[in-house]
């Protein structure tokens, strides 16, 4: 089986997810694979997508597990012998008029959108195989939020030679922060899921810079991206996108062809390079 190409979309039981398996089915020559953390709902949507003539594959996915997460990295290797493309799309998003207090916002935020999507990471990008293709999908609410960063917050998340630990370090102080509600005197925006984007954004960054050093011949292309404002259960029905135009972006990305050099450790939108 190593010899077919295999694709995995993390959260895609719907939304966003669903619109980029969905688009991937018809473009991307080999297998892919519909995750989400709820076996019956994962299969609900490939259901859908099978009456629409696809043919999507359904393994189970919960970021937040990292038991989960091996067990997904373990079939890849022993199935594929890695993964050719990896969309990180799963994530959460606490309404506007959520009454959850924020500190518990904040934690489980971090939790899902910047440390479930770093352990994801950390198992299958070493499974990436030479021209593999790895999305992260951040958000522009990750730029606005950066500009609320106090200017020497702003300049850590901007540096060139930030490490993942001292990323970590920040995502972590920004939770306690917010615990002791001293976030905003400490230099923080007040919104857990900005922060929680800018710590993808950044981890992209680090990953691609990483990836140059460790395996330049390999031409692996890592990016973040921002779909848009996408009607979605998390952004509602008056935003501007449907998951099908917010889906462009990340599927562009996932299929950059094998003598593309760029973009790479870039944040994108609307397939274009954006500064950060």
């Amino acid at each position: 089986m190593s010899n077919v190409q295999v694709a995995v979309v993390t959260g895609s039981n719907k939304g966003i997810g669903l619109a980029i398996v969905r688009a991937l089915c018809k473009q991307f020559p080999g297998d892919v694979y519909l995750t989400s953390r709820d076996p019956g709902r994962g299969q609900a949507a490939v259901a859908q997508l099978q009456q629409e003539g696809l043919r999507p594959l359904f393994h189970q996915l919960d970021i937040d597990d990292l038991q989960s997460i091996r067990a997904l990295r373990d079939f890849l290797k022993e199935k594929y012998g890695g993964l050719n493309v990896l969309v990180n799309n799963a994530g959460i998003a606490f309404k506007v008029h959520d009454t959850t207090p924020f500190p518990v916002q904040a934690e489980v935020t971090l939790k899902t959108n910047f440390f479930g999507t770093r352990n994801v990471c950390t198992e299958l990008l070493p499974l990436m195989k030479p021209y593999g293709r790895v999305v992260n999908v951040s958000s522009m609410v990750s730029s606005s939020a950066l500009g609320g960063c106090s200017q020497e917050l702003q300049q850590k998340f901007r540096s060139d030679t930030i490490t993942e630990e001292e990323l970590v370090q920040l995502m972590t102080k920004f939770v306690e922060d917010t615990k002791k509600n001293v976030h905003q005197k400490e230099g923080w925006p007040n919104t857990a899921y900005g922060v929680s984007k800018i710590g993808v954004t950044v981890l992209s960054r680090i990953q691609a810079r990483l990836l140059n050093e460790k395996r330049k011949g390999d031409h692996i292309l890592l990016n973040a991206c921002c779909p848009g404002w996408v009607r979605t259960d998390m952004a509602g029905p008056k935003a501007t996108k449907s998951p099908e135009e917010g889906a462009e972006t990340p599927v562009y990305l996932a299929l950059l062809p094998s003598n593309a050099d760029a973009p790479h450790g870039q944040f994108v939108s609307d397939k274009t390079v954006r500064p950060w």
